[in-house]
């Protein structure tokens, strides 16, 4: 199992719709786990984890971009050397 973090901006018209929380699970048997958030009324900005096969994180990141969802994978960079 793979594990990949991603910020995704969601647009108004997504907003109310349970994408994350129900669709990647049933759709594509991943696991979302949400680590952060912040949603009005006119976009949602969240931070999430995607946890499953990596070609089915990588179908449900197709699928979230194909629905007008900007999908930004964040890449844990190697902690910073002493000096």
């Amino acid at each position: 199992m793979a594990v990949r973090k991603y910020f995704c901006t969601f647009p108004q018209h997504l907003i109310k719709e349970p994408i994350i929380s129900h669709t990647l699970n049933a759709e594509f048997g991943v696991i979302p786990n949400i680590r952060a958030a912040s949603i009005n009324e006119q976009i949602a900005l969240i931070a999430v984890e995607i946890e499953g096969p990596l070609e089915k994180i990588e179908e449900s990141v197709v699928f979230l971009r194909e629905r007008g969802v900007t999908v930004e994978e964040i890449k844990d960079e190697d902690p910073p050397t002493s000096l």
